[in-house]
């Protein structure tokens, strides 16, 4: 009797799973299958995004967005249509020359992220300020928002 392998097309890495050489907890662990070349420390685990948070207190509401390594002029903040937008970039160019070699290293980052701002905000009063790698926003909201208190629902 002679075993024969089973293929089936369905399923895209059939050969690499039940090869000899294939580690399923490293195929799975790999930065690249699960979240994309990131910096864990930095991006959220989503490709091209940094991590932020948003408080929210009765008067405002605070945004905090990690972005180290940025320069205050790398960044382009705009409303449109409801979204606050946040777009930088940042490309740094180091170049040497010696005698018997010349040396040229470059790096670009950039990212994009939208927020979808709630109805009951000024969007005209919006305060942006960057320090210490961390964009952050204070968003004040409308008088009528200020007023509204959650309602109390009595059970029968």
């Amino acid at each position: 009797m002679t075993l024969v392998r089973f293929k089936n097309r369905n399923r895209p890495f059939s050969d690499l799973i039940t090869s000899d050489f294939f580690d399923m907890e490293d195929f799975f662990d790999n930065r690249f299958w699960n979240k994309g070349l990131v910096n864990e420390n930095f991006w959220n685990g989503r490709s091209g995004e940094p991590a932020l948070n948003i408080k929210e207190s009765d008067h405002h509401f605070e945004i905090e967005l990690a972005a180290p390594g940025f320069d205050k002029k790398d960044f382009e903040v705009s409303i449109e249509n409801g979204y606050l937008t946040i777009k930088a970039e940042k490309e740094v160019t180091e170049e040497s020359e010696k005698e018997n070699y010349s040396r040229k290293e470059f790096s670009y980052n950039s990212f994009e992220r939208s927020l979808l701002l709630p109805e009951n905000v000024l969007e005209d009063k919006i305060k942006a300020k960057y320090n210490d790698g961390i964009l952050s926003f204070k968003i004040l909201k409308k008088e009528e928002a200020k007023k509204l208190k959650p309602k109390r629902v009595e059970i029968a």
